[in-house]
């Protein structure tokens, strides 16, 4: 299917806003984003945070309350979805499942003004791109769960469409068989050259695959950037939560914070952090430290931003080793080793430092609102 890419793709979104009753939150809050030409660029966020309404807006499945949706400059926000140059791949697939993975494919292409030759070459092409062409004459209950979804992605691909909307296509597959796929779907991607506007809850998808990400929370976008900018450096305690696994630590300021790097209080122990510390005079707030950058020293060992703690569980992870470890005043802290031939031996009950890097430890604002979302999802607002 190579040289087949269309040109264009891009997204613009203007004030996106959709409620689905007069009085209701809006399921989608005022968007404003825009994602270039050939970008592949997720939505992340719980379930009822608003990224899958965002994707049925743009797909023209549901029509804006307010708000524009440009696609390549042209609004579209008022045309129907079928006048729109995209096109979606769902979760379930939607497969006919009385027709051959081949008529699947071409089932779109046949309401178009094409020639048989054109059609089977373009299907072909298609079945090719996913490594399906041995399967053609299969329906979809003789395919497996990947294969399945190889089949919806070449009958989206096979339209030609600009942009690409997926929306957790890797949802009803097992957690092995999502991990391989993940990386041959960024490499469809790439070789296609169209746009992907992904949408998922899952943390790791969304990092592995995206050029860049915006995750979501009651119908906002809280943050924007790289999977490297927004996992290194999240913009308030709800991403850094919601985000990978995250140390949230409540904090203290002694006195009111100047700078980028300023002291915190844990416990009895004066921290060195960064972030942005929050205005007025002393107060309390949350750190966050990822645990791969915890690092577990013997009991004693001097330094600036060290901490006495004692080991409370050890784990085995293969790659890692998990470290619990509690601190003096009670908090909890995650440890991730690297397992690279180094052994260190810990117990439970030893008596350990807990090393907090200062550019590792960063202040945020807000407060952590993992335990919130389930009383927020709203139909058709996830």
């Amino acid at each position: 299917m190579s040289g087949t890419a269309p040109g264009g793709g891009s997204i613009e979104l203007a004030g996106l806003t959709k409620r689905f009753g007069a009085g209701d939150h809006p399921a989608v809050d005022d968007i404003s984003l825009s994602v270039a030409s050939g970008e592949f660029f997720s939505l992340l966020g719980p379930s009822g945070c608003g990224k899958t309404t965002t994707l049925r807006l743009i797909a023209g499945f549901e029509q804006p309350t307010s708000g524009t949706i440009k696609l390549d400059g042209a609004d579209v926000s008022g045309l129907p979805a079928h006048r729109r140059n995209v096109n979606t791949v769902f979760q379930s697939y939607a497969l006919f499942p009385f027709l051959t993975a081949f008529d699947n494919v071409a089932f779109g292409l046949k309401h178009q003004r094409v020639t048989k030759d054109e059609l089977k070459k373009r299907v072909n092409d298609a079945l090719d791109l996913v490594s399906m062409a041995k399967f053609a004459r299969r329906r979809p209950a003789q395919l497996s769960g990947g294969q399945q979804q190889r089949i919806a992605l070449a009958r989206a691909l096979v339209l030609r469409p600009s942009v690409l909307l997926l929306d957790e296509p890797l949802g009803a597959l097992d957690a092995q068989l999502r991990r391989s796929l993940k990386g041959e779907l960024k490499a469809l991607q790439e070789r296609v050259g169209i746009t992907f506007l992904y949408v998922t809850h899952d943390q790791e998808e969304a990092l592995t695959m995206s050029d860049r990400l915006a995750v979501m929370h009651s119908g906002k976008i809280v943050q924007l950037g790289t999977p490297r900018e927004v996992y290194d450096e999240p913009a308030d305690a709800y991403v850094a939560d919601f985000l990978g696994a995250a140390n949230l630590i409540e904090v203290t300021f002694p006195e009111r914070p100047a700078g980028s790097r300023f002291p915190v209080q844990l416990g009895e122990a004066v921290l060195t952090a960064h972030g942005e510390a929050p205005d007025g005079a002393a107060g309390s707030a949350h750190a966050v430290i990822r645990p791969e950058r915890v690092r577990v020293e013997p009991h004693g060992s001097p330094g600036d931003n060290r901490v006495p703690a004692l080991v409370e569980r050890v784990v085995f992870l293969g790659a890692t080793t998990q470290v619990m470890l509690r601190l003096a005043n009670g908090t909890s802290l995650q440890s991730l080793l690297p397992n690279d031939g180094e052994r260190t031996e810990l117990a439970q009950g030893t008596p350990v430092h807990a090393y907090l890097p200062a550019d590792a430890l960063r202040v945020l604002r807000g407060a952590p609102v993992r335990s919130v979302e389930a009383t927020e999802a709203a139909p058709l607002a996830s």
